[in-house]
């Protein structure tokens, strides 16, 4: 038996978990059990909350052995038709998710002897297609940023912020985290950017991004005119944004350039020139999980 399985049965042993549980105690034993196995905070977040619903919705003596397959289809269509509170087709798609796993748990380490929400319909919904840059509009964009960088008073923020960008591919929040010891610029191997988190429930996505050349040449530039100390973009999300979206302006772009633009226009230009799918699943830092949809976005984007 693995680790796990054996931390997953002792969480049962010990919390007396059978067929007569009532449904409330057992969420909160199945919270012990996500974040004892590391699972992010978000992601725990979103599972209790929807289990939590569950319980509201049924019976407060209901134990979890008496729960049906249709028990669960009558919520499903409360929620879509009775709550009176719009619930979105992600959101549907994420709390049969949520049902799924905790009652696929209760199964797999015998606290019911059938999983009932097994025949529960899984519905599927991918967002929509993100926006991309094409290579010329990246060329715009890297050239209006540059002329900042070599104007008359030289300014290398807005080049040192999008360049960055448009080639490590990480999110808004990981960008605003970033301090100046995650770079390593003289190592042996090369220039690499350090993508770390102060929380220990996010270490998988914790990550080693090699940085281009142009982009280590302009950053002692942007180092002095700014006289950084700590972080590498010290300022608020939002100035962040408006100086992206002045470049995108600048540029003559009708599209408005944003940290999820230039997130995907990245992954896009990796897609594209890398073969091994799944240095790009490392190189964003996201689960395999996560990567089903976002490769599948890929793959249409690159058509």
């Amino acid at each position: 038996m693995s680790p796990s399985s054996s931390a997953t049965t002792d969480l049962s042993a010990s919390a007396h978990i059978t067929s007569a549980s009532l449904l409330a105690p057992t969420i909160k034993a199945w919270r012990l059990y996500l974040e004892d196995q590391g699972v992010s905070i978000h992601t725990v977040k979103a599972f209790i909350s929807d289990l939590n619903l569950f319980a509201a919705y049924m019976p407060p003596d209901r134990a979890i052995g008496q729960i049906s397959t249709s028990d669960m289809n009558l919520f499903l269509d409360w929620l879509q038709k009775g709550r009176g509170v719009p619930c979105s087709p992600k959101s549907l798609a994420r709390r049969i998710t949520s049902l799924k796993a905790f009652f696929r748990w209760l199964n797999q380490y015998g606290a019911l002897m059938i999983d009932p929400a097994e025949k529960v319909p899984q519905k599927t919904v991918i967002s929509p297609i993100p926006v991309v840059l094409t290579a010329a509009e990246t060329e715009l964009v890297l050239e209006v940023a540059n002329k900042h960088r070599t104007g008359v008073k030289p300014d290398a923020r807005p080049y040192a912020l999008v360049a960055l960008l448009l080639s490590v591919g990480i999110k808004k929040g990981e960008c605003l985290g970033l301090h100046l010891n995650h770079l390593e610029l003289e190592g042996s191997s090369g220039p690499f950017l350090y993508v770390r988190y102060p929380n220990p429930q996010n270490r998988y996505k914790e990550r080693k991004i090699h940085l281009p050349e142009s982009w280590v040449e302009a950053y002692p530039e942007y180092l002095a005119q700014y006289e950084l100390k700590d972080r590498l973009f010290p300022w608020s999300p939002r100035r962040l944004e408006y100086l992206l979206e002045d470049l995108s302006t600048e540029a003559g772009l009708e599209k408005h350039l944003s940290f999820d633009m230039c997130r995907w226009t990245c992954a896009l230009n990796d897609w594209q020139i890398e073969s091994d799918r799944n240095k790009i699943r490392q190189k964003l830092g996201v689960s395999k999980i996560q990567w089903r949809e976002i490769s599948m976005k890929l793959e249409q984007l690159a058509r």
